[in-house]
């Protein structure tokens, strides 16, 4: 019998060399269900190595090209080392304050009816859609010496504009929204079942917002809290409008950048992108280590100490109170 022959009643072709050629439709089938994903996967891989990889890679391969001494060279120079701390400042200062914001606005637009929520809430949304400078531009026609306010604040001694006041201020503004965006979710997804019951039970609202309320936001909140300092980190428009530019003075590690790439100190440049990117790789191992399975034993060993030492102290502040005429070597 020449040609393809059929087989048993499995149905399967066989070749005329004996070898099973049922198996490959069966292959091909598998394989063109499986392309579609592939091709998505490998578009995604290439755009984002393309995007970020290569570019922030090529950094960290320039930077250190002609060795570690240059670069320590940079570290050790007064003014990267006083743009460094003022960007860590800017953000300690900006961060606490937008989180603390964040979390009372959120709690407020949901929790609570009132004329003018629907501004509020779109106001909040301001910093997304203005450029950068043109926020740095409105700051300065406030508290400019000849803005709306400056001249009263310059009689007064308080200078605002090209100095550390103005860069706050930029910096609290254009990372405003993340904490609040990032927990207004949160907050409509719990309910306040769990604020009701603790209400109901003679909880007072502080009591039930450390208890109930901010255990069930604190991913959200965390979220935020990164979200926002990468933003202060990263931010250069506004700054660079209201701060002066003055080396040494009013500079960040942004203009730093921007200020050395433009004196053709290119490992000057490059070394300030790298430790900015450093920073924000920390922020980013920090959440997912609160986030993993380690992080949330870490947690609960953290809250069983904390369990312990108030039994402690209770205990001993019972042992105090009925023992009042003990003498400390008795106790």
């Amino acid at each position: 019998m020449t040609g393809a022959q059929l087989t048993s009643d499995r149905g399967l072709i066989e070749s005329p060399s004996g070898a099973n050629a049922g198996k490959a439709p069966v292959a091909s089938r598998t394989f063109g269900r499986r392309w579609p994903r592939l091709l998505v996967r490998s578009i995604g891989l290439v755009y984002l190595a393309l995007l970020i990889g290569l570019p922030v890679g090529l950094i960290f391969i320039r930077t250190f090209a002609n060795g570690l001494e240059p670069v320590i060279k940079v570290l050790q120079s007064p003014d990267f080392q006083h743009a460094f701390w003022l960007t860590i400042t800017l953000t300690a200062i900006a961060v606490p304050i937008n989180t603390v914001f964040g979390v009372i606005t959120a709690i407020t637009l949901v929790r609570r009816r009132f004329p003018g929520r629907g501004l509020l809430n779109a106001v909040i949304d301001l910093p997304f859609a203005l450029s950068p400078v043109v926020i740095g531009l409105s700051l300065l026609l406030v508290y400019g010496q000849n803005g709306l306010l400056g001249g009263w604040l310059k009689d007064m001694g308080f200078q605002v504009i090209f100095a550390m006041p103005s860069m706050v201020l930029a910096t609290v503004f254009v990372s405003l929204p993340f904490v609040v965006r990032e927990v207004i979710p949160v907050l409509r997804e719990i309910g306040t079942d769990q604020e009701e019951a603790a209400y109901t039970l003679g909880a007072s609202p502080m009591r039930t917002f450390w208890r109930v309320t901010l255990p069930s936001i604190r991913w959200g909140v965390i979220y935020g809290v990164v979200l926002t300092t990468a933003r202060s980190l990263g931010e250069f428009g506004a700054v660079s409008v209201v701060s002066g530019r003055l080396s040494g003075k009013t500079e960040t590690l942004t203009l730093y950048v921007e200020e050395r790439y433009s004196e053709f100190d290119l490992i000057g440049a490059y070394t300030a992108a790298v430790v900015l990117a450093l920073i924000a790789v920390a922020v980013l191992l920090a959440m997912n280590g609160l986030q993993s399975a380690r992080g949330a034993r870490a947690r609960e060993w953290v809250t069983d100490l904390l369990r312990i030492d108030r039994r402690r102290r209770s205990s001993s502040t019972t042992t105090d109170t009925s023992n009042p005429a003990a003498t400390p070597s008795e106790v």
